[in-house]
């Protein structure tokens, strides 16, 4: 298997994290977001989207991290990475999306370049606007996780999956500024906790990565 990511992305952190726990082997191709690699075209050529990640294993090449950490969990189901019951799987699937789908979008690299450099925003607004949204969106998550008993050590249950492997590089990016307060969210705060004792997720961070600067 061969990743293309970036070791900031938070895209390619969750796919890492998901590999890891997976156990599984994978060669890393670094894409410089911040050189736009990601439009030149040769990558073009992987990943039409011009977005990392991309997982190419065997013939198949697959974008957007949700997908390839689906078909992971698809192509290689131990450990699971969503629970059995169709209710269940839906609520993993609805936290993880709660992070990828409404927070990240908005936070990204290419969102926060957008707001500096062409919209001329300064390094306060751009940190309102990505406290602005994380707060919304942890806002929403918190009592999703306090007021269920399915919680466990992890978002659902004792073991970690789809949901954990979003919230950790959300919390990341929430810590990107110093001003925005975590102390509302003992929940997330509790499982980031706790995922951070794992081996898989330390494997992952961005710092650890073979293009981290």
């Amino acid at each position: 298997m061969k990743l293309y990511g970036f070791f900031r992305s938070s895209a390619a952190f969750r796919t890492r994290i998901a590999l890891n726990l997976k156990g599984l082997t994978f060669e890393q191709s670094p894409i410089n977001l911040r050189a736009n690699e990601q439009r030149g075209g040769d990558y073009l050529k992987v990943n039409a989207m011009g977005t990392v990640p991309t997982l190419i294993d065997g013939d198949a090449a697959i974008g957007q991290s949700l997908a390839i950490i689906e078909y992971l969990d698809e192509t290689h189901p131990d450990p699971p990475l969503l629970p059995k019951k169709p209710a269940d799987r839906a609520r993993v699937r609805a936290i993880a999306m709660d992070i990828a789908c409404e927070i990240h979008p908005v936070n990204n690299l290419r969102i926060r370049r957008y707001l500096l450099h062409e919209l001329k925003q300064d390094e306060a607004a751009l940190e309102n606007w990505m406290n602005h949204w994380t707060k919304l969106g942890f806002d929403g998550i918190e009592p999703l996780l306090a007021g269920d008993r399915r919680t466990g050590d992890f978002c659902h249950g004792d073991a970690p999956g789809l949901a954990d492997i979003c919230l950790v590089p959300g919390v990341f990016n929430a810590r990107l500024y110093p001003s925005f307060d975590m102390a509302p969210y003992p929940n997330i705060r509790r499982i980031f906790d706790n995922c951070m004792k794992l081996d898989a997720f330390q494997r992952a961070l961005p710092e650890r990565q073979p293009d981290a600067v």
